[in-house]
């Protein structure tokens, strides 16, 4: 779960630049400010896996709804609601339902409410290729993890260069996974249901409850 909700990364955050091309902080300003003016944001998305070497290769497709620090994720089956405090995890596969305090799986993760914060600390960036995506100049931003440990390779966020949205996310690991998250759909300001971020225990009353401290 730890690279699906690399989706995340998608949008929205506060950056604290430093040391790096200027023309990259200027570009990531812009997003981040773009980002900001949106109540709400929900994106359908394409999830790649590919590795080589090891005759990997994966691919599905999700869908998120973000407000504030909120959260409803689709991907693989499996639903996750974050209503700010509480992540709720339901896997009708399995007939479960994982309830937790903490939205994160495991240290690193990144989740949906973080988005581009990510990389505040940790990473340098600069400028990297253009390529036109079906007509849509698409900018990309090279990040650099400065830990020497990471699995990360490095990032590469891709942004429309008119619309200042982010079209894709490719990350490539040092063991030769490479993951690409693409947006197929970017939604903004939708009239949401109350309900949307809140679990409700009773329809699962068929569901294994497992509750994490």
């Amino acid at each position: 779960m730890k690279r699906i909700v690399l989706i995340a990364v998608l949008v929205v955050s506060s950056f604290g630049f430093s040391q790096n091309d200027s023309k990259a902080k200027a570009l990531l300003n812009e997003v981040s400010a773009k980002i900001k003016t949106y109540k709400n944001i929900s994106l359908d998305f394409k999830y790649e896996l590919n590795n080589l070497s090891e005759n990997i290769n994966q691919e599905t497709r999700g869908d998120v709804v973000i407000e504030g620090n909120k959260y409803k994720l689709n991907i693989l089956g499996i639903t996750r609601i974050y209503d700010g405090t509480t992540l709720y995890t339901i896997s009708p596969e399995d007939e479960e339902v994982t309830i937790s305090s903490d939205n994160t799986e495991e240290e690193g993760t990144i989740t949906p409410s973080k988005m581009l914060s990510f990389y505040e600390d940790g990473y340098t960036y600069n400028m990297d290729i253009v390529q036109n995506v079906k007509g849509r100049k698409i900018q990309y931003v090279k990040l650099n993890p400065m830990d020497t440990n990471s699995e990360i390779k490095h990032v590469l966020l891709g942004i429309d260069a008119t619309t200042k949205h982010i079209y894709n996310l490719i990350e490539v690991g040092k063991n030769g996974t490479k993951t690409t998250l693409t947006v197929n759909s970017f939604q903004t300001d939708e009239q949401l249901s109350e309900t949307l971020f809140t679990f409700n225990e009773s329809k699962y009353s068929d569901y294994f409850i497992n509750r994490i401290d």
